[in-house]
């Protein structure tokens, strides 16, 4: 049981990218296949992803993490720079109006989102270091958030600091610190070992209902959104995971920080960005719906960001088996 287990993990780690948007296309049209994922069985989802990868950590992922905070902090200012003025130009260049800016304002003005901890897991990222750059810039959030919006969008945005913090805690720092803990203590028994290979499917698994429920939520507003919509996410996206990757190489990260940090850099919380878009602009439909795009977007494409890496590799390790055998 546990060998099919291992490779159907396998196999939904190969094939992540088709799968997440299938089950979102599906969703599209079968919402109801996920409204069960709602409050608290979504955080427990992504508590349940979150311990996956606290179980494939260990002490010294922390002490590199520790020896170099700097890097923590290279990461959440280009987060906080880049995004920002990514959605800034944009909205600009492509002269979207008001309330679509204003979402996709607020989207680039959040915090990295627990999705691109997932994506970092599937590609072989620094997952310490992922987790890390989440955390911390989703504590600077409810000072960051406000500022960058009043300073961008001349909107004023109140955050919940106290209930973020509470989500960090919960989804974050508690079942990875627990997935930690068991690996510490059992990372020696062979059923344990065997058992982690199974994670990764767990992940896609999860990431897979998150998807399918934002999908049901909000699925009958994408088809009214605009292709407008849509590009302004799409170039915002991908800007950033392209120039977190620039920043990584330019501040001599190893190759699994750069891809860390380009996920990072490019994965939202738009999550967050739609619940704020919702609760504070409510004159502003459209800035809810361009921050769900995001949502549902940004899921999709780090996982086939993930995938990318995941090729590159691939590639690498087929053209030295080539080389090798002439």
């Amino acid at each position: 049981m546990l060998a099919l287990m291992q490779k159907l993990s396998a196999w939904l780690s190969k094939y992540t990218p088709a799968f997440v948007a299938g089950v979102a296309v599906a969703t599209y049209f079968v919402p109801e296949a996920f409204g069960w994922v709602r409050g608290n069985v979504q955080t427990s989802i992504l508590g349940v992803i979150m311990l996956a990868m606290g179980m494939t950590l260990k002490g010294e992922d922390f002490r590199i993490l520790a020896s170099r905070p700097l890097d923590m902090v290279i990461g959440s200012v280009a987060q906080y720079t880049l995004m920002p003025l990514i959605a800034w130009c944009l909205v600009h260049s492509l002269g979207l109006p008001k309330p679509v800016g204003v979402g996709l304002m607020l989207v680039g003005c959040c915090p990295g989102g627990v999705s691109s901890n997932i994506m970092t897991f599937l590609c072989k990222g620094d997952v310490a270091f992922s987790v890390g750059m989440t955390s911390l810039s989703t504590l600077a959030a409810p000072l960051m958030t406000p500022l960058l919006m009043m300073w961008l969008a001349g909107e004023s945005v109140d955050v919940d600091a106290a209930g973020m913090f509470k989500s960090i805690l919960l989804v974050t720092i508690l079942p990875v610190a627990l997935g930690f803990g068991l690996n510490t203590w059992l990372g020696r028994r062979t059923v344990y070992r065997e058992t982690i290979k199974v994670m990764p499917g767990v992940a896609v698994l999860g990431l897979a209902c998150i998807v399918g429920a934002v999908v049901s939520a909000h699925g009958h507003r994408f088809a009214s959104s605009g292709m407008l919509i849509f590009v302004g996410v799409f170039l915002h996206n991908s800007l950033g995971y392209v120039l977190g990757y620039l920043v990584g190489l330019v501040a001599g990260f190893t190759k699994p920080k750069r891809r860390t940090i380009s996920i990072e850099v490019g994965m939202q919380n738009a999550g967050l960005a739609t619940v704020l878009a919702g609760r504070h602009f409510p004159v502003m439909p459209e800035a809810a719906i361009a921050s769900a795009v995001s949502c549902v977007w940004h899921s999709i494409s780090g996982a086939l960001m993930a995938g990318v890496f995941n090729l590159a590799d691939a590639l690498i390790v087929h053209k030295g088996k080539k080389e090798a055998s002439l």
